[in-house]
């Protein structure tokens, strides 16, 4: 697996995000879920990525399980800001102090760790100052529980001002072919920072896959039903263009989840990508994709199949879009 950096620790250029395993993409199995973590771990999949949220708590519990044994192998990335509350409720965003100290120390006992690798704040809260939030997440560094700090969905003035508080190490933000709006500012200001750009939902929640033909693929308790991107007329455009992806893919002899992620890492040397899956294939599938080397000429093909803009529908329902780029 080929390595790049976050802060002085090297990391796998592909990771795996482990939401899909506890919440959100339909039922997951337990036992398939630690297996295809150990998987990971064995093949030199080190960067792992979990939040508080997902699955309110759990699937930062059954990280912890897999790492009995494993915490060596592991560069753990955990994430705290979005609010839980009874059933799995969304009860907003908190970047407070205290909250910051409480999930913290919540997420290491979880974990079953000493130290978080790599802390996030999931979503910047528009009622704290960021000031005072990463001041927080600095002091958890301090005292030895968290070794480096991260944004997720930031804007760029909040990321230029939480890094003169502490060194941000990792922002991560959505960016696949079919969302390239880092490529307007943040890949840019984090590349002069020397921040490193961790790509979630890489493969446009599977669509990019070109395992996605209908809605029906989907579970009825699979949230991207929600997601307009999957919906109506902006499915049916969304398949065109992924087809063309397919159609690219083939002509190289790869998969268009690999074609699609290696476009990420030829877009910006300083980024990695987090795909998400619960199948030890998918996990193998993904991971080839470091050693898969893109010419301009491919590069630029992918663009013009896929520019800036062209995918159908927001990324988000209205209401999540508003907790982005903030």
């Amino acid at each position: 697996m080929k390595q790049r950096t976050i802060g002085n620790h090297e990391v796998s250029a592909i990771g795996l995000g482990l939401m899909g395993m506890s919440e959100f993409y339909g039922a997951s199995d337990r036992k398939q879920s630690l297996s295809v973590i150990h998987h990971a771990l064995d093949h030199g999949v080190n960067l792992l990525d979990t939040a508080d949220m997902y699955g309110s708590g759990h699937n930062e519990e059954l990280l912890g399980e897999a790492l009995r044994g494993h915490r060596h192998q592991a560069f753990v990335c955990t994430k705290f800001g979005v609010m839980r509350g009874e059933g799995g409720s969304f009860d907003g965003i908190n970047g407070r102090p205290e909250y910051v100290r409480q999930q913290a120390e919540g997420s290491l006992l979880r974990l079953g760790i000493d130290t978080i690798d790599l802390y996030y704040q999931h979503r910047v809260d528009p009622e704290t100052l960021i000031e005072d939030t990463v001041g927080e997440m600095s002091r958890l560094v301090e005292e030895g529980k968290v070794r480096y700090l991260g944004m997720s969905e930031a804007a760029p003035a909040t990321l230029r001002r939480a890094h003169a508080i502490h060194p941000i190490s990792a922002l991560q933000t959505e960016y696949s072919l079919w969302t390239r709006d880092p490529e307007t500012e943040l890949l840019g200001i984090t590349s002069e920072l020397g921040i490193t750009f961790v790509a979630y939902s890489p493969l446009g929640r599977g669509f990019l896959s070109g395992a996605i033909k209908t809605v029906d693929d989907l579970a009825e308790n699979d949230f991207r039903r929600h997601n307009p991107r999957f919906q109506g007329e902006n499915f049916q455009k969304n398949l065109e263009l992924v087809a063309q992806v397919e159609a690219l893919a083939a002509s190289k002899g790869v998969t268009p989840a690999q074609l699609a992620l290696a476009w990420i890492l030829a877009k910006a040397p300083h980024a990695v990508a987090i795909p998400g899956t619960r199948k030890v294939r998918r996990l193998d599938e993904n991971a080839a994709a470091a050693d898969l080397d893109l010419s301009a000429e491919e590069v630029a093909a992918l663009d013009a199949v896929l520019p800036f803009g062209a995918t159908a529908g927001l990324r988000y329902p209205e209401a999540s879009m508003q907790t982005l780029n903030r």
